[in-house]
């Protein structure tokens, strides 16, 4: 058995999870890595349909198995009445319900809020889905990309010729799914302390992303100079927080917003001082700071920047964060997902290590492997 850290806040913690894909199976992960037990009730043969993506890593997916370390698995029909009492057992004794369905799914297979409630009172039912449990888009069938279009985010950043840029990062399932949904299930855990009563969560992922959005809600509404795409300050419209190309084309991030810091960057890169007044005209400096990165390697931009404060640094492929040192020596990547002697990094999440089990290594559950624990109860 592995040695359970004493200060793991969610031991003790029972989690079914119902979800699938990423914003659910991501936040039971969280959980799990803070000591709750988590079990994913998963359809018999197939599975989350994360288990068929690529490339593989066993059996499964790579994404599988970083998503879903350390949790357990059963498989059962959930349109099959009877497969659904076999649950009964585990939903008494159940803490945290997690599902991802459309609205309304859970609630005609007899497993949504007010049906479980019956049973447990105590339980805390936490339903992601895109646009919320009610409102006029919650049947609407969608995607992260569509959530970051329609609540206004996708609009502001613009590549050269005007069309947004697609994110780099799934924003809306983890930020407005993830990280919101266990947020919300610490602080509905934190309130059945006092209470002795569950609850139910509408975690909408679109609803979520108006929080990242607060300077271009903050302008629109109080000065009325609703953001231009591309055109702002964290968008590209700024010298002091852009993407310059070096001559080896490489990329170099400078984000020297404060002015002395801007101060700082000017001298390294020994900028005109006709441009270093950027409110003058931004475009005419930005093209200028272009221009003085382009005649340089970011290597030799590198050495230059070096042990100066000035807020830049060269851009890092994946490949290379992995294997930065400084990530290394904080211990980041230390945890492992293994399978048939074979490991991977396993996902690192903002869980503090005091908080996390000590043992670093720990594999993935395969399809079902857990049904003994719905065979014992019936």
């Amino acid at each position: 058995m592995p040695h359970i850290n004493a200060q793991q806040p969610l031991a003790g913690i029972k989690v079914l999870d119902f979800s699938t894909l990423l914003p659910g199976p991501l936040a039971t992960l969280i959980l799990a890595e803070a000591g709750a037990e988590v079990i994913k009730i998963e359809r018999p043969g197939r599975g989350d349909e994360m288990r068929s993506y690529e490339p593989k890593f066993g059996v499964d997916s790579v994404n599988f198995a970083m998503l879903n370390r350390g949790k357990k698995s059963i498989a059962i029909d959930l349109k099959d009445a009877k497969a659904r009492e076999s649950l009964l057992p585990l939903i008494k004794e159940a803490d945290v319900v997690l599902e991802q369905f459309r609205p309304g799914v859970m609630d005609r297979l007899g497993l949504g809020y007010d049906a479980l409630n019956a049973i447990n009172p105590r339980i805390i039912y936490c339903a992601i889905t895109g646009y919320g449990q009610t409102g006029p888009r919650a049947e609407v069938a969608a995607h992260d990309i569509n959530y970051v279009a329609e609540s206004g985010m996708l609009s502001l950043a613009a590549g050269e010729d005007g069309a947004p840029i697609v994110p780099p990062a799934l924003i809306a399932d983890i930020g407005g799914g993830t990280y919101p949904a266990v947020i919300n299930i610490l602080l509905a855990l934190r309130a059945r302390d006092s209470s002795g009563k569950g609850c139910k969560l509408d975690i909408a992922m679109g609803d979520n992303l108006f929080t990242f959005l607060y300077w271009a809600m903050g302008n629109g509404l109080a000065a009325g100079e609703w953001p231009k795409p591309g055109g702002e300050l964290v968008t590209g419209g700024s010298p002091r927080f852009f993407v310059y190309r070096t001559r080896d084309d490489k990329f170099i991030a400078a984000a020297p917003l404060e002015q002395k810091f801007w101060e700082n960057f000017c001298d390294a890169i020994e900028l005109d001082a006709n441009f270093r007044d950027d409110a003058k005209d931004a475009t005419a400096t930005k093209r200028a700071v272009a221009k003085r990165l382009r005649e340089k390697t970011a290597a030799q931009w590198q050495v230059i920047f070096a042990g100066k404060d000035l807020c830049c640094c060269v851009v890092a492929s994946m490949q290379e964060a992995l294997n930065d040192a400084h990530f290394k020596a904080r211990g980041v990547f230390s945890r492992k997902v293994t399978v048939d002697g074979k490991s991977v990094i396993a996902l690192p999440v903002p869980v503090a290590d005091v908080f996390r089990n000590t043992q670093t290594e720990a594999g993935y559950p395969a399809l079902g492997s857990d049904n003994k624990i719905i065979n014992k109860n019936n």
